[in-house]
């Protein structure tokens, strides 16, 4: 790779993204986040996203609603990014074409100066044929099944890895590339509070996110009981809570990206209540740093990842134990939360980016 300037030493090119997710609907995901930043610094950047088959919509595992907004070929967005969000008959990984044959059939150049993937179901005997850099980036953990046998594949052919935490990169097992491990970040600037956001706010407490088996229901309502003076508002799609919660429990639905930081500004405490999923261990909430960003003090699950540090208004249970007092410390913290704002400015996608940039300078490439 080449730089744009001795300057910046921005590197020049093309950068594809194989990712997990589309950036059409209400979540955005770290490669989205990446693809953004650098497009912004002159890279040319492709981002191809899972197929969405024939099969999952006949199935009702991806209803007409989510089509909506989605474009049916490649697609500039707004940032410069080109958009590629393939139709299959099958899902991956049994769908063909192969992502080679994916990008030509659009017209575009399948040669890159790297590769990062995170999704392994995008993974085929082709992606390898791209770019003599291709970076596993994992972003979950894979035990088992489908996705842990591509996993394996893929690290027999990567060039290096980037995890998103440090338990993801340990469940990868001894690697004989370079590895880096760069946490999520946040847009900072977009959500930090507005100026006027001077005195403290209310007992209000949000979650944002998807709303899956690694989210605890049964630690909202605990709380909720604890605390009939406090609001807590759920915000994500498809909530399925396994009974009726207590009245001061509001479930708001998916919140556009655009308006999740309009949201935030009106709580206290952003949280993270996760459940006893393994998978959880491994993760790396890109919330954490949103709502220290909007000004929240935090509360989650403790996680090898997240620990407590509470000057930063970061607080963190165990079980149902200690969850109540944890609470407790979180809704008295100083309102807006200034320190944990200064900690997730460090985290920005920017300064994310300059760790990237810089792992793919250091990755030897191989010829293709």
């Amino acid at each position: 790779m080449t730089d744009a300037s001795a300057r910046t030493g921005t590197p020049t090119g093309r950068i594809l993204f194989l990712s997990h997710s589309h950036p059409f609907g209400v979540f955005r995901v770290g490669s989205h986040h990446y693809a953004r930043v650098l497009s912004d610094r002159g890279v040319d950047v492709v981002h191809v996203s899972t197929p969405i088959s024939l099969v999952h919509r006949l199935t009702g595992r991806v209803n007409s609603s989510r089509l909506t907004g989605i474009p049916r070929g490649a697609e500039r967005d707004r940032d410069g990014v080109l958009q590629i969000v393939p139709s299959t008959v099958l899902p991956r990984p049994l769908a063909v074409p192969t992502v080679a044959r994916m990008l030509q059939r659009d017209g575009i150049d399948a040669a890159f100066d790297a590769v990062l993937i995170d999704q392994p179901l995008l993974w085929d005997s082709s992606v390898r044929s791209l770019s003599s850099r291709v970076i596993y980036r994992p972003t979950d953990l894979y035990p088992g099944g489908v996705k842990h046998a591509l996993q394996r594949r893929i690290l027999d052919q990567a060039d290096g890895v980037i995890a998103t935490s440090d338990e993801v990169l340990r469940g990868l097992g001894d690697l004989h590339v370079p590895s880096l491990i760069l946490a999520n970040g946040a847009e900072s600037a977009r959500f930090a509070p507005p100026r006027a956001d001077a005195g403290p706010r209310g007992a209000r407490c949000v979650y944002v996110g998807a709303l899956d088996d690694r989210f605890d229901w049964g630690r909202i309502e605990g709380w909720a009981l604890a605390r009939p003076d406090v609001e807590f508002v759920i915000a994500g799609p498809d909530a399925r809570p396994p009974r009726a919660l207590p009245a001061n429990v509001e479930i708001v639905g998916p919140v556009p990206y655009a308006d999740v930081p309009s949201l935030l500004h009106t709580a206290r405490v952003g949280l993270l209540p996760l459940s006893d999923s393994p998978l959880n261990a491994g993760r790396s909430p890109m919330k954490l740093y949103e709502y220290l960003a909007a000004g929240l003090a935090v509360l989650a699950r403790e996680t090898p990842g997240i620990g407590a540090s509470s000057d930063l208004g970061i607080e963190v249970y165990t079980d149902d134990g200690d969850a109540d007092a944890a609470l407790e410390r979180a809704l008295a913290h100083p309102s807006p939360n200034r320190s944990g704002g200064a900690l997730a400015s460090s985290a920005s996608w920017e300064r994310k980016t300059d760790s990237l940039e810089q792992f793919l300078r250091t990755v030897p490439s191989r010829s293709v």
